[in-house]
């Protein structure tokens, strides 16, 4: 017991530490980049305002704290498409896979892409475009490796290499991430996470489209300026969370679970965050939640005002989860997610996905 309690005060002993180092300002939001690191693209976890830092499981950890790949028994498949603020035209996919290696340790290898779709090109000339169109990609790759320390302690580290790019200008980067999960209680059913997020050098966009031909003399000669875009820094993150599944229906029974969920997020470019989250779960087929993302200012519209929300999501979400036994004694399944988003302006954020454990 006493070995316990050295562990979570430890784990959260770090976690005010990294919280600290990393406090929220309001001031710098905007100068930071790569803010597509930010945003959640898969439909489970997102169902429930991204509360779960320390229960997520499988590869939708890569998101939110690593640790949570290593849960992964054998092998899983994952697939999300999200209509990001829907009339935007802004689609994000998600894909990937995680792996078990030995016999705690657990390989992950995810995809995050943005589209805009087509952008007309303009010019000082023309204004409204009419010289054809252009696409912008934000892309990302996350190599991950977690497992197993003891039967409560679970640790994963994930590289990640980032991609943003128009047809004549591009930037790339790498980021880390890091992530503890500790599991406590008779039933496992106590949960504590610290995880890291989005730890790397500067990034600078560079590339023919930042350069421009222009007459710098009075004999007419025309030069080629090339400028330098300024480097940016990327947004890291600190979250530290905690959750607990209660169990209806007595000690052993596992049909009915209820849990809660609830995490501290620490921006180094923005607002902090708070968020709850609440799951029900009949069995493993069908699974029911809601959350809620609390940051300062998020209730207030009128600008007017000292503190106003300065962002488009309104903190509500939802989704659910329905998952399919396929094959007893394998143990596979298929599952089909879906999660809402709220926002204002434009229509909210829908999340869709599929997987499949093998």
């Amino acid at each position: 017991m006493k070995q316990k309690l050295k562990i979570i005060t430890a784990i959260l002993t770090t976690g005010f530490i990294a919280g600290n180092a990393f406090a929220g300002n309001q001031d710098r939001a905007g100068s930071a980049g790569a803010s597509e690191l930010l945003l959640n693209p898969w439909a489970r976890t997102s169902g429930w305002g991204s509360s779960n830092v320390a229960g997520v499981r499988g590869l939708e950890g890569q998101f939110l704290n690593v640790a949570g790949t290593a849960f992964t028994k054998k092998t899983e498949l994952l697939f999300s498409h999200t209509n990001y603020l829907k009339g935007t035209g802004i689609g994000v996919n998600a894909f990937g896979f995680t792996q078990r290696v030995g016999e705690t340790g657990v390989l992950g290898l995810g995809f995050m892409s943005m589209n805009f779709g087509d952008i007309e090109v303009t010019t000082t000339d023309m204004p409204e475009g009419g010289l054809g169109k252009y696409s912008a990609t934000f892309m990302n790759m996350g190599i991950s490796y977690a497992k197993g320390f003891t039967d409560h302690i679970f640790g994963g580290l994930c590289v990640r290499a980032i991609n943003q790019q128009i047809p004549d200008a591009k930037a790339s980067g790498v980021a880390l991430d890091a992530g503890i999960q500790y599991v406590a209680g008779k039933q496992d059913n106590a949960h504590f996470g610290i995880s890291l997020k989005n730890v790397g050098p500067k990034m600078q966009f560079r590339g023919d489209g930042l350069s421009f031909r222009e007459v710098l003399d009075y004999n007419g000669t025309s030069w080629t300026v090339d400028q330098r875009s300024e480097s940016f820094e990327m947004p890291s993150q600190v979250n530290i969370g905690g959750a607990y599944d209660f169990y209806l229906g007595g000690d052993t029974s596992k049909v009915h679970r209820v849990t809660l969920a609830g995490a501290f997020v620490s921006n180094s470019f923005t607002k902090d965050e708070f968020r709850f989250g609440l799951e029900y779960g009949f069995r493993s087929f069908l699974m029911l939640r809601a959350g809620y993302g609390y940051e300062k200012g998020i209730g207030t519209d009128d600008q007017s005002k000292d503190n106003y929300r300065t962002t488009a999501q309104k903190g509500l979400s939802a989704g659910f989860t329905v998952e399919l036994p396929l094959s007893k004694t394998k143990g596979t399944t298929f599952g089909l997610d879906y999660s809402y988003r709220a926002t204002a302006p434009f229509d909210g954020t829908h999340s869709i996905g599929i997987r499949m454990n093998l």
